[in-house]
C-alpha cells in the first residue's frame, strides 16, 4: 500500500534521491528545501519551527498525515575552530540540530502507531574529525536527540532511524572539498567514501528493517566500531597520528 512520506532537504544529495527511490515504489512523497529547486518541492527554512510546522500541516491538508518523515537537511562548514566566526557556529547547529528538533516536533504531531522518524545525522555525529567542531557538535546531538526520541517514540508504536553515513559523493561534499583541510581529508579516509547511489540505498534497506541506527558502508561501521571500543588512549593514539602526519611540511 503506497504510503505518505514527508522528506526535507529534499533538492539535492540523500534527500533527493531518497525522494526518487520511494516515489518510484509507488509511494506519495512530498519534498521540503529551503531553496525548492525541484519542482513540487515545499520552500521552508528548517531553523524555523513555526515555517516547519505551517510547512507540515499545509502538505497534510494536500496529501494527508504521513507514515514516514525522514530530516535530510544539513549543512557543513570546515573549519579549524579557531577561524569559525560565532555567526558561522551557530548558523551550523541551528540547521542541523535545531532543524532536527523542529522537523521532529512537527512530525511527531502527524505520526501515528507504525509511522517512521528518519533522522540524517553523520558518522561524524559518532566519531569526531578535525575541523568538524561545530559539524560534530551538531551531529553529536542530532544523534543524543535521536536516542531519546526512540525511548519516548517506542511506547507510542512509532519507530526512530538515525543514519550514521560516512562522506557521500554529493554537491556538498563537492563544495567542502575546495576548501578541506588536510588532516580533515586523513581522517575522513580511514572511514572511506561511497558514491551516493550505494549510500542511499543501504540507508533505505536500514530504515525498511527498522533500524535505529543506520551506517550505510563496512568500512565505515569498521571505523565507528574502533573508535567505540578501543580504549580513549588508543583511539587517541591513532588519530593524533592521522593528524600529525598530515599536518607535516611538505
Amino acid at each position: 500500500m503506497p504510503r505518505t512520506i514527508f522528506i526535507t532537504g529534499a533538492s539535492s544529495g540523500i534527500g533527493r534521491r531518497l525522494g526518487e527511490l520511494l516515489a518510484a515504489r509507488g509511494d506519495r512523497v512530498v519534498g521540503f528545501d529551503r531553496d525548492a529547486r525541484t519542482d513540487g518541492t515545499i520552500a521552508v527554512d528548517v531553523r524555523d519551527a513555526d515555517a516547519v510546522e505551517a510547512a507540515f500541516a499545509a502538505a497534510q491538508a494536500q496529501v494527508g498525515p504521513p507514515s514516514l518523515v525522514i530530516n535530510s537537511a544539513g549543512i557543513q562548514l570546515g573549519k579549524a575552530f579557531v577561524d569559525l566566526t560565532a555567526e558561522e557556529f551557530t548558523r551550523v547547529v541551528e540547521v542541523n540540530l535545531l532543524g532536527s528538533r523542529h522537523v521532529a516536533a512537527a512530525a511527531l504531531r502527524r505520526l501515528g502507531p507504525g509511522g517512521q522518524l528518519v533522522l540524517i545525522a553523520s558518522l561524524a555525529g559518532l566519531v569526531p574529525n578535525y575541523g568538524y567542531a561545530a559539524y560534530c557538535a551538531s551531529k553529536y546531538g542530532v544523534v543524543g536527540l535521536a536516542e531519546v526520541l526512540r525511548l519516548e517514540c517506542r511506547p507510542r508504536g512509532i519507530r526512530v532511524s538515525c543514519v550514521c553515513p560516512p562522506e557521500v559523493e554529493t554537491p556538498m561534499v563537492d563544495a567542502e572539498r575546495r576548501t578541506e583541510l588536510a588532516p580533515t581529508r586523513a581522517l575522513k579516509d580511514l572511514a572511506g567514501t561511497i558514491p551516493l547511489e550505494p549510500a542511499v540505498r543501504g540507508i533505505l534497506e536500514g530504515i525498511d528493517r527498522g533500524d535505529f541506527l543506520i551506517v550505510p558502508s563496512l568500512r565505515a561501521r569498521g571505523a565507528r566500531n574502533l573508535a567505540r571500543f578501543l580504549p580513549a588512549r588508543l583511539s587517541h593514539a591513532v588519530s593524533d597520528r592521522v593528524v600529525a602526519r598530515a599536518l607535516r611540511p611538505r
